[in-house]
C-alpha cells in the first residue's frame, strides 16, 4: 500500500514539474518574441510622424520615465507613451494623441493626449 502511495505521489510530482517546465518555456517564448519585435522595430521607419495626431486603443498604463501615469498604446505595432491622459480614461479606451518625440533608435515615441 505504501508503495502505491509513493508511486502516486511521484506521479503527482512529475506532473507538477511538467507544468512548471511548460510555464517557464512559455515565459521564455514571450521574452524571445518581445526581443524579436524590438529588433524588427529598430529596422523599420516609424509609422507615425512628429506633430501628427493618431487614434489608438490603450493597452496598458505605466509610469514610463516621468514617474507619472502614462497610457501605452500602439499604432501599426509602434508603441506610443501618452502623457496627460485624464484619470477617467481606462485600458481599452480609444484616444487621440499627438506625437511629440521619438526615443533613441525610434522604436517608440512620446505623445500628448488630445482627446477621445
Amino acid at each position: 500500500m505504501n508503495e502505491l502511495l509513493v508511486a502516486a505521489g511521484g506521479g503527482t510530482l512529475v506532473g507538477i514539474l511538467a507544468i512548471v517546465a511548460l510555464l517557464r518555456r512559455r515565459g521564455s517564448s514571450d521574452r524571445a518574441a518581445s526581443k524579436r519585435a524590438h529588433e524588427q522595430a529598430q529596422e523599420r521607419e516609424p509609422p507615425v510622424e512628429l506633430g501628427e495626431t493618431y487614434e489608438f486603443g490603450i493597452t496598458d498604463f505605466t509610469d514610463h520615465h516621468s514617474g507619472e501615469r502614462v497610457a501605452v498604446g500602439k499604432v501599426e505595432g509602434f508603441v506610443l507613451f501618452t502623457e496627460d491622459v485624464p484619470s477617467s480614461v481606462t485600458e481599452g479606451d480609444v484616444i487621440r494623441a499627438k506625437v511629440l518625440s521619438f526615443n533613441t533608435g525610434k522604436t517608440s515615441a512620446d505623445a500628448s493626449y488630445e482627446g477621445r
